[in-house]
């Protein structure tokens, strides 16, 4: 159209050029999608229960079903000078606390001493037959070096204190974090009022849930 004085009207450019807008929404729906993926990552940061173990039966199972609860970790031994009073120890422990709050979770282990030489299902019997065992046992295992499985490498990583004899003792609280960690050394009796404090937390926060 023209104007009075015969030249064409010029409609008012708009302050944002359109041909920005798209290439600038890509680039806001990229950010979410990293911020979304980012925050995903930093929620999935391993724990001890995130990891899957084999049973002292042979089945894959997932720690998952521990969490909420209290954990004593422990790489127990058939013939070691400490076998006797830790599984009477432990067994007692588990009768006291266990199951629904706490579990000793035990691993055999071979590598130091050559102390637990028999097949999963020996060692297993031993542990119910002798000690009456009731808490949850799992497949012969390495606990230290390369060939340690991942969920004691976790519990290394976590603590910088790697087993060097039977009977070493991981403390893991309901969310899979390990707070204490005591050596062959240590009865259970002494580590008992750390157990039971943890537990006793819980027990309280499920209260003031109610």
């Amino acid at each position: 159209m023209l104007d009075p004085e015969g030249s064409v009207e010029h409609q008012p450019a708009s302050s944002f050029p359109k041909v920005l807008l798209i290439p600038l929404a890509m680039l806001l729906a990229i950010a979410a999608l990293l911020l979304l993926s980012f925050s995903a990552t930093r929620q999935k940061e391993p724990d001890f229960y995130t990891f899957k173990v084999v049973n002292i039966r042979g089945k894959l199972v997932s720690l998952e079903k521990y969490r909420g609860s209290v954990s004593l970790v422990v790489n127990v031994a058939s013939e070691c000078g400490y076998t006797d009073s830790h599984y009477k120890a432990l067994q007692q422990l588990q009768r006291d606390l266990g199951p629904y709050h706490f579990n000793v979770l035990a691993f055999p282990c071979n590598q130091f001493g050559q102390q637990e030489p028999d097949t999963n299902k020996e060692i297993e019997s031993f542990a119910r037959k002798t000690y009456g065992a009731s808490f949850p046992m799992f497949s012969k295992i390495t606990v230290s070096g390369a060939a340690a499985i991942p969920a004691y490498k976790y519990l290394i990583g976590s603590t910088g204190e790697e087993p060097t004899w039977n009977f070493w003792k991981y403390l893991v609280d309901p969310n899979g974090k390990v707070v204490k960690v005591w050596d062959s050394t240590v009865s259970v009796e002494e580590i008992r009022p750390h157990v039971t404090e943890l537990v006793r937390k819980i027990i309280l926060k499920k209260k003031d849930e109610l």
